[in-house]
């Protein structure tokens, strides 16, 4: 076991071979087995798929503002707080970057097979869907467009001259309490599409 789990790549396999022997199971104690044919078992996997990737998006927001920014400044000797800007910093931000694409990217395609896309974003249907899925497309705009680029300025990814790295930082960190902030409603009105929330 203890090979498994000290490598990710296995531990993500022994993941899903775990999810495939319970769906198994649960299949032949109910006989009720996965109809690959049957469409509302894809928008079902699909829907998966979105809670997934969100998990990871918004895990690592939330593990941003309320860990790593909070902390970082508190890690002495200053030297030592490169080791976090240098490794620690560019490898969240892939998965955070990439989790919000995922996330958006189905999303759209849940909503499509929901017959709510796009009809939603113009609230003529699912107003509370509608309102989550625009505020999940500016938070990954800002995740994308603002964070991002300001980020690979704060940490020296690309090259700026020093004096703006502070101001760098900064866009980044408010514009991650802005995803932040904007992360608890857009939560709220994705449960409640389906939940009668609103």
């Amino acid at each position: 076991m203890a090979a498994i789990l000290q490598s990710l790549e296995r531990t993500l396999l022994a993941g899903v071979a775990l999810l495939i022997v319970i769906i198994l199971i649960v299949g032949a104690a109910t006989g009720s087995f996965i109809k690959l044919t049957d469409p509302a078992w894809w928008a079902f996997f699909m829907r998966w798929l979105h809670v997934l990737s969100g998990v990871m998006w918004i895990g690592l927001l939330w593990y941003l503002n309320f860990v790593q920014i909070p902390t970082v400044p508190k890690i002495e000797p200053a030297e030592h707080r490169a080791a976090v800007s240098k490794y620690i910093a560019p490898n969240v931000l892939f998965w955070f970057r990439y989790g919000a694409l995922a996330t958006v990217v189905t999303g759209l395609i849940l909503g499509h097979q929901m017959g709510y896309f796009p009809n939603a974003l113009i609230f003529k249907s699912n107003p509370a869907i509608g309102i989550g899925m625009w505020l999940a497309l500016i938070m990954a705009f800002n995740v994308w467009f603002i964070i991002w680029p300001n980020q690979k300025k704060a940490l020296g990814l690309v090259e700026v001259p020093a004096d703006q790295k502070p101001k760098a930082a900064r866009i980044a960190m408010l514009t991650s309490r802005v995803n932040t902030l904007l992360s608890i409603p857009m939560l709220y009105c994705m449960v409640a599409q389906q939940n009668g929330g609103l």
